[in-house]
Order: C-alpha cells, then structure tokens, then sequence
C-alpha cells in the first residue's frame, strides 16, 4: 500500500519540472488568497497581523501578509515532518474524512510540533486556537499566523482534498497539445492561477468584486472540516472530470475535453474567494475570540 509520505515525494518529483515545487495554488495562488483575505480582515485585526509579522525573523518570506502566505512551502522542504499537514487525502472510492485525518490525533502545545501524521483539517484548528490563546508566546504566535495564512489557502485546492489513489492528481498526464504538457495536480496548481493574471493583488480585487454579501455571509458558516468536504465536492464535480483511471500505473497522457479549461477557472476562482473570505474569518475570530469558541468548528 503507498504511503501518503511516499505521495509527498512524488508530488515533490512530478511538479518539479514545472514549477519547482509541489505547492497548492502556487504561490501566486496563495498570494492572491491573502490578498482577498486583507480586505475582509477589521482595521484592528490588520494591525495586529502586520505587528505580528514585522516581529518574524526567519527569512524563508517576506514579513508581510502576501509573502508570508508562501512561507509553509518552504518551510516544508527542510522539515518534512509538515509535509502531511497540507491536504487532507479524501479519497473518491472510499470518502472517509476521519481516516483520512489519521482519526484526529489529540492536539500538542506548542502546535507547531504537533504530529506528523495529522491532515490540514486539525492543523488550520490547532494553530487558529494558538492564535486566540493569549498564553501563546509570539514565536509561536509567529508559527501559527504563516501556517494558518497558507492552510487555509491549501485546504480550498480541491487536490489537497482529495485524491484517486493517484498521488494527488500527479500521475494524471495532461497533454495541452504539441510537445507541451503538465499532470493534473500542477494544472490545478498553477496553470489556471496563470491565466488570471500576473499580479495578485490585481486579481483579488476582481474576484472580490464579483462576491456578493449573501455569498460571504454563507461562505463564513461552518469550518474546517466542512471546507475540506466542499472541497473534495468540486474535485469530483469539476477535477476528475477528464476520464482518468484510478493509479499510477499505465495512466496515458489525457487531451483536456472541451470546454474543460474555462469550467476549471471558474471553479478555481470561485474556491480563490472562498478561501479570501474564509481566511479573514479565521484571522478576524483568531485574534479576537476566546479558544474555546473556535477550536472544532464544522462538524
């Protein structure tokens, strides 16, 4: 039986020839969520999230919101004991939320040595109770602030939600005609967040834009968990839409259908504001809430 660990490696080999990093949305993508996020977060709640960042040293990102957003991916490549925090593999032929998140580990003070086997569900539950919990100490606080800045992004790719015993979309080769190709995951993770645009902030206006108030207050219910089962809703409904076969093994390159590449976008920009109004939900609770009040949200 594979592994997730071993998951992690493929995906680190398979996107490397892409992007050079098997990161959820890219950091474009991730960019771009915390930049929608910024513009939901209250004054006070902006202040605190910018003193917080300017006290950071590490110098893996850049000590604002938008860089800090890609800071876990980076992170991730010299402490691989994170690397299952950032999905949570809900597989097609058998959803199981719980199994899938290692039956919910009892949570470790401080989060950030929480355990290596534990889904992105707990980890955006735990480091958002860190957040709220005033005995925290800022280096913590610190830790909890940049991996709850990018969860939340990577907890709305639907491929960091789900999976067809196929490394998370990684062995599905995509052929986009002539010698050009991707696999599934990298396509989901960068080559949609592409045609958007080049400037995050631009595109997270648009999209702002275009949420209504009656979107936001619905998108706001709920957590975690629910998130991650909306999730793998759209990777069934738009990702494995393409005809491919369960595995790793003989997957032949796929030409995208018809009309495949624009109902991607659109649900990519439609998980992109849920993720933006999601996060400053978190943040504006994180900062302001008691712990107990936020600790398992969802169901």
């Amino acid at each position: 039986m594979v592994t997730r660990s071993f998951r992690i490696a493929v995906a680190a080999i398979g996107l490397a020839a892409v992007c050079g990093q098997a990161n959820a949305w890219g950091y474009q993508g991730h960019r771009v969520v915390a930049a929608l996020a910024r513009a939901y977060l209250t004054p006070a709640v902006r202040m605190k999230v910018d003193a917080l960042l300017a006290a950071d040293t590490d110098p893996l990102a850049a000590h604002t919101m938008l860089e800090a957003a890609t800071w876990a991916d980076t992170w991730r490549n010299t402490h691989r004991e994170t690397s299952q925090w950032h999905f949570v593999d809900i597989e097609l032929d058998h959803p199981d939320l719980a199994s899938a998140c290692f039956g919910y580990p009892t949570s470790t003070r401080p989060a950030s040595t929480g355990p290596a086997q534990d889904c992105i569900v707990d980890r955006i539950n735990d480091f958002v109770a860190e957040l709220a919990d005033p005995a925290t100490d800022q280096a913590e606080r610190i830790f909890a602030l940049k991996f709850v800045l990018h969860f939340v992004g990577d907890v709305h790719q639907p491929l960091h939600a789900s999976d067809n015993h196929d490394h998370g979309g990684n062995c599905v080769q995509l052929s986009l005609g002539g010698p050009r190709s991707t696999n599934l995951h990298s396509f989901w993770d960068t080559r949609l967040i592409e045609a958007m645009g080049s400037d995050p902030q631009a595109i997270a206006d648009g999209l702002r834009a275009r949420v209504t108030p009656s979107q936001k207050s619905e998108w706001e219910r709920g957590g975690p968990r629910d998130w991650a089962t909306q999730s793998y809703g759209v990777a069934k409904a738009s990702v494995y839409t393409l005809g491919s076969r369960p595995g790793c093994e003989d997957q032949t390159p796929i030409n995208l259908p018809v009309g495949y590449e624009a109902a991607a976008k659109k649900a990519a920009e439609l998980q992109l504001q849920r993720a933006g109004v999601r996060l400053a939900l978190v943040l504006n609770r994180g900062f302001t809430e008691k712990p107990r009040r936020i600790r398992y949200w969802g169901t």
